[in-house]
């Protein structure tokens, strides 16, 4: 997922994707340790979107950025 599309979600949704980010990380780690996974990239690939998302989140709520939903709210 690319970072315009992660800023284009509204922030209840950019909540739910980080649990099952969060989620998809923590299965991906439990087989690489068991040695049941074939693409070990996807253990990077999968860190580096969850980093991203908590990258957003944390700029929402410090207030540095706001999500694109709440911006077009404001305005009207």
């Amino acid at each position: 997922m690319k970072i315009k599309d992660i800023r284009d979600l509204s922030f209840e949704e950019l909540k739910d994707r980080l649990g099952d980010k969060a989620e998809e990380f923590a299965n991906l780690k439990f087989q690489l340790a068991l040695h049941q996974l074939d693409n070990t990239a996807s253990v990077r690939s999968i860190r580096r979107e969850y980093a991203r998302m908590l990258t957003i989140a944390k700029e929402h709520e410090l207030g540095i950025r706001k999500l694109s939903e709440q911006e077009s709210g404001a305005s009207n």
